[in-house]
């Protein structure tokens, strides 16, 4: 789970988090909007609707292989009953939903799918939901222009590092009075080194097992390897600088890419750029 975040519609903050790369709204905080002292009765009013159970449980449907089709058909018979309540936590807990969930903690309460969210904003209040909306999209707008700039950033950074990775193989590993033949060759040769030691496959037979895809192996590579891939370059420069062999320096590499790799995939700042 990502860390919380706010939007502010109308003077009330609406927290809101990432599950599995999917966005939930806490309808705790919207339910605010209508009674401020009196939340969980609200939500547990709006439960006991009958379009509102058809709405959770077509939803699961779509999206949950786990969930309980039979224990949902139980809970729509009673739906509209006087003597029927339903919680959000008996709701998740009978049919193993997905789409509400209940977290504890400083920024606790009941949790929806934005799907089943802006349902529930449009219930309390059609001109609330449009805000949200609104303030939602204006959030997700900033994330991806993020992810964008903190993207370009990278390749700029990988692009600078080539460019000190090859001055260092000109300067040690080319020959003088080369044809241009030849020097292209021993670039080529390393950028494969830095190929094999991530990827584990040369550009070539990337190229030849990926001919569908436009572009390079790195082009396609995910946010993670670019970081890599440039640390790698550096390393790889200084490797060059102290006279170790290729083999050698593809050993070294390939055990710092496995390293920094396990590193990234945990790191908790390159799950919110996604």
């Amino acid at each position: 789970m990502a860390i919380n975040k706010k939007i502010n519609v109308q003077g009330l903050e609406v927290v809101l988090y990432q599950n599995n790369e999917e966005d939930y709204l806490s309808l705790t905080d919207i339910a605010r909007y209508k009674d401020a002292y009196n939340t969980d009765d609200i939500i547990k009013n709006w439960l006991r609707n009958r379009n509102t159970l058809e709405l959770l449980g077509f939803w699961e449907m779509m999206y949950n292989p786990n969930f309980k089709p039979v224990e949902f058909d139980g809970f729509r018979k009673q739906a509209g009953l006087n003597s029927f309540v339903l919680t959000p936590k008996k709701w998740i807990e009978t049919t193993n939903a997905i789409g509400i969930v209940s977290k504890s903690g400083r920024y606790g309460g009941t949790f929806a799918h934005k799907d089943i969210a802006f349902e529930f904003a449009s219930w309390i209040s059609i001109e609330f939901k449009l805000y949200i909306i609104k303030e939602f999209q204006r959030l997700k707008t900033e994330e991806n222009s993020r992810l964008q700039l903190e993207w370009n950033l990278q390749r700029t950074i990988s692009k600078i590092n080539y460019q000190i990775h090859t001055d260092a193989i000109k300067d040690n590993l080319i020959p003088k009075e080369i044809t241009k033949q030849q020097a292209s060759w021993i670039y080529a040769n390393e950028a494969d080194l830095m190929n094999v030691a991530l990827f584990g496959v040369t550009a070539k037979d990337w190229r030849d097992t990926n001919s569908d895809k436009i572009g390079n192996i790195r082009d396609d590579a995910s946010l993670e390897q670019l970081v890599v891939l440039s640390n790698l370059e550096s390393i790889n420069a200084l490797l060059i600088q102290q006279g170790l062999p290729q083999n050698e320096r593809l050993i070294q590499l390939n055990k710092v890419a496995i390293s920094q790799m396990k590193s990234l995939v945990e790191n908790s700042i390159l799950k919110r750029l996604k």
